[in-house]
């Protein structure tokens, strides 16, 4: 059955117009073909690439962005609670108000504090600024030459400079869907998945029939535009860091500060002079 299936997905009927074979498209008289076969080397080049970019990203980009001051920001850490820690790794990690109350109570907190605390635990899941960056420069410096490269393999007429172009280019996007799970979760995660699967295939595809000289150009194209989306989409845990403003709410304003500190401590909403007062007039 399967033989079958290799044997009418591969007809000639279905590839070639009337006169023409795979036979035609051996190597011979000094004519190099584009092969199948010769995509497999795409996957050392892009463990190579996972490496380089480890590299990268720890020495060139560090670099890079303390001389543009990008700085990672210290945030508050959570207090250690396992039954909040086990809701927020299970449940969810934006609890409702209900669940917020009963969680107070199985702890002994205030639902401010319940809040609190899974504030400050999102926050701590949201990457910092400097990761974002050392993520962002390495695509851009690969884009950026890129760029340069395929420019000359558009203009050079021999293929070897067009295949390694080629091989470069989907080896670079293997690697990105390799690394796709420890990178900046963006919102547009399951889209990021489909565009570069898409990209593989297309750029395979276009390896197998030939199609180099029109492949090259569209990823010149593509090199040039790709990194513009950097601007636009936004990662989603990028947004603002939520806040603890609520951590205000639990002290007293400043004008009852003020009025502790010259009457003394208010007992029932009236100082502690003016209460024994009332006794002496009872």
């Amino acid at each position: 059955m399967l033989s079958k299936l290799c044997e009418w997905f591969w007809n000639e009927r279905l590839w070639f117009p009337v006169g023409l074979g795979w036979a035609d498209l051996q190597d011979r008289d000094g004519q190099i073909y584009a092969k199948g076969a010769d995509l497999w080397v795409t996957l050392p080049i892009a463990l190579v690439f996972l490496i380089i970019r480890q590299i990268f990203e720890r020495t060139v980009a560090l670099r890079l962005a303390t001389a543009m001051g990008v700085k990672e920001k210290v945030r508050v850490r959570a207090a250690p609670n396992p039954t909040l820690e086990t809701y927020f790794c299970t449940t969810s990690k934006h609890p409702a108000q209900s669940v917020v109350e009963s969680l107070g109570k199985q702890i002994g907190c205030s639902q401010q504090q319940v809040q609190r605390w899974f504030r400050r635990r999102r926050n701590q899941e949201r990457p910092n600024q400097l990761k974002k960056f050392r993520e962002a420069s390495w695509r851009f410096t690969f884009y950026l030459l890129a760029f340069f490269t395929g420019l000359a393999a558009l203009i050079d007429t021999l293929l070897p400079s067009q295949y390694w172009y080629y091989m470069i280019e989907l080896g670079f996007y293997i690697s990105l869907l390799f690394s796709v799970a420890s990178d900046v979760k963006r919102k547009d995660f399951k889209e990021q998945i489909v565009h570069h699967v898409a990209t593989i295939l297309l750029i395979s595809f276009s390896w197998c029939v030939n199609y180099i000289r029109a492949g090259t150009l569209i990823m010149l194209v593509h090199d040039a535009a790709d990194y513009l989306l950097e601007h636009i989409v936004e990662d989603e845990r990028s947004d603002r860091e939520e806040t603890d403003d609520s951590e205000e709410d639990d002290e007293p304003p400043e004008s009852e500060k003020r009025l502790k500190i010259k009457n003394g401590p208010l007992q029932n909403g009236h100082s502690a002079s003016n209460n024994n007062h009332h006794r002496k007039t009872e």
